[in-house]
């Protein structure tokens, strides 16, 4: 049965949906189809999330919202061996991944949260930018709820991104989401392990918080 903090998630979050199924139909399978800038952006946010894993054996892993997959490309041209799973709210994005990328044995995509497994990592690039009419105190706690979902996906940790709150105030807008990194370290560092970084420092109006647990 559907818990009702899931069945309020889904509601708030039918607009984000559409908003897009618009990107990826105006932009196709590409950066811009997920509302990145630029491939380069794209990938440096990819690198900056994949710190949480240990590359050094093939492990597994959790796309949480993975749109149409632009991580599997990633980790193929920089050869790490990973089972990936590819989670997507929008359906068409799942459709879309599956088409591009659904061949693959170590492969696997999925619209249905429930039907997700814990993997060795999860990471998610990009989620919580979007909060478009959402008011920013129930987005924070959306945003919460979901990484209380990566903690239990995760058996040795997970990373996530936010836009920062320390971005250039004229360049910010009301339909984004932005957080304070020191909020988001705290929370993390209380709630899911001792070891856990913030990343501020690769250029970008982002940071990435890494949490790594049993270490």
């Amino acid at each position: 049965m559907m818990t009702e903090e899931k069945t309020g998630d889904q509601e708030l979050l039918q607009n984000v949906q559409r908003y897009f199924i618009d990107t990826l139909t105006s932009h196709g399978p590409t950066p811009r189809g997920v509302d990145w800038n630029s491939p380069e952006a794209q990938e440096t946010r990819f690198e900056q999330l994949l710190k949480v894993c240990r590359t050094d054996t093939p492990f597994s892993i959790t796309d949480y919202g993975c749109g149409y997959g632009g991580l599997v490309d990633y980790l193929r041209r920089h050869q790490l061996h990973c089972r990936y799973t590819g989670f997507d709210m929008v359906e068409q994005m799942i459709a879309q991944a599956r088409e591009l990328y659904g061949q693959l044995s170590d492969c696997t995509f999925t619209s249905v949260e429930a039907a997700l497994v814990p993997t060795d990592y999860t990471v998610a690039s990009g989620i919580f930018n979007m909060k478009l009419d959402v008011q920013a105190g129930d987005w924070t706690e959306y945003v919460l709820r979901t990484l209380d979902s990566f903690d239990r996906l995760s058996r040795y940790g997970f990373s996530f991104n936010l836009l920062t709150s320390y971005a250039d105030p004229e360049r910010m807008r009301p339909d984004l989401y932005y957080a304070d990194p020191c909020f988001y370290f705290d929370q993390c560092k209380r709630r899911y392990a001792r070891n856990v970084a913030l990343l501020h420092d690769y250029g970008t109006y982002d940071f990435t918080i890494i949490v790594r647990k049993g270490c």
